[in-house]
């Protein structure tokens, strides 16, 4: 090959890599093999569960989809493996292609509630079909390509112009509830919503994701506080919904996270984050909607990570040394930390 044949190649190769997309979370290895070690030996059990260690020691479908996800950034294929036949074998149990939300280990049967949690459907699929993609298995695919048709098959509503994300396919719509239907905006996973396209391309995954951004702006009108409530009805307009407690929490703090992690730069989304979630020492304040009053303080590393992570995004502004340092606590709060390192590192070095 001559040189000019040889440049002319390379150039091309260069402008194909410049305008090929760029999926959240796609390359692997941005969680550290010390990291991944420290995660799975406090939350991954040897069968391949996910163990929320503050939750009686259950396993449920969110976690398992964090677990795919996790192992896949930190390019364990291994421990992949086993997370993925646990939820295959022992909570793939409903005759729609879903998972059942809750294993639990201290009942028999593990399964008694086969509803299905629509965040943990998203977050297996997601971590199947980016594995899939780059361990070239097209097992993993299939797989990925199953749920996203099941999800898009039941799991999501249309409302009037809206297409909306239940959080569960049963006990959450108009039918169901009297203040129905009701969601829950972090269920959202805005990076996944692109790859749910691909692989179920007859859902409206473009518009739920637009309807999501468009219902959080509206949540975060609730209250005084310019922050959403973990779980909203859509009956008339948003508020709170009813037997939910009235609070900005534990559902809502990765909200945030989600949209960094998307590629997602609204600041008039982020910013009410970034300025009203903490209080003037960085711990993340659990809300009062109605009052905007703060009903408790969250300290873990995990959680303030977030609202830190978003001001460096929109401002610059450097994480903390402690916010970087990774030392397994709870389930949660450890999961989100590793999702924002994972993606400063790849996205936003200057973090760090």
């Amino acid at each position: 090959m001559s040189i000019s044949n040889h440049a002319l190649l390379l150039a091309f190769a260069m402008l194909f890599a410049l305008l090929a997309p760029v999926r959240p979370g796609l390359a692997a290895a941005a969680i550290t093999p010390a990291e991944w070690s420290a995660y799975k030996e406090k939350f991954l059990d040897p069968v391949g569960r996910i163990v929320d260690n503050a939750n009686g020691g259950i396993s449920h479908s969110e976690g398992q989809g964090y677990g795919l996800l996790l192992s896949y950034l930190a390019g364990n294929r291994g421990d992949f493996d086993r997370i993925w036949a646990f939820t295959r074998t022992e909570m793939m149990v409903r005759d729609d292609g879903l998972a059942a939300w809750k294993w639990d280990p201290a009942t028999k049967p593990h399964i008694r509630d086969t509803n299905n949690a629509t965040d943990g459907d998203i977050l297996i699929a997601y971590g199947l079909a980016l594995a899939g993609e780059a361990w070239r298995r097209p097992d993993l695919k299939q797989g990925a390509t199953a749920i996203a048709m099941a999800l898009a098959a039941g799991s999501l509503d249309t409302v009037g112009d809206l297409v909306l994300l239940k959080p569960g396919n049963a006990g959450f719509g108009s039918g169901d509830r009297a203040d129905g239907p009701v969601v829950n905006p972090s269920y959202w996973v805005f990076e996944a919503l692109p790859v749910m396209a691909e692989l179920a391309p007859k859902g409206p995954w473009d518009q739920l994701a637009a309807n999501g951004k468009l219902l959080l702006a509206a949540a975060m009108k609730i209250g005084p506080s310019s922050l959403p409530p973990d779980w909203v009805s859509l009956k008339t307009k948003p508020a709170v919904a009813d037997g939910f407690p009235q609070e900005f929490s534990y559902n809502a703090v990765r909200v945030p996270l989600y949209l960094v992690r998307a590629g997602i730069r609204d600041r008039g989304l982020l910013a009410p984050f970034a300025a009203g979630m903490t209080d003037d020492q960085g711990r993340v304040r659990v809300v009062d909607i109605a009052t905007g009053e703060t009903r408790e303080l969250l300290t873990d590393t995990g959680y303030r990570i977030i609202p830190a992570l978003v001001s460096c995004v929109l401002d610059g502004k450097p994480l903390a040394d402690d916010l970087r340092t990774f030392q397994p606590t709870d389930y949660y709060p450890s999961t989100l930390q590793l999702l924002a390192l994972a993606y400063a590192r790849r996205h936003h070095p200057e973090c760090l």
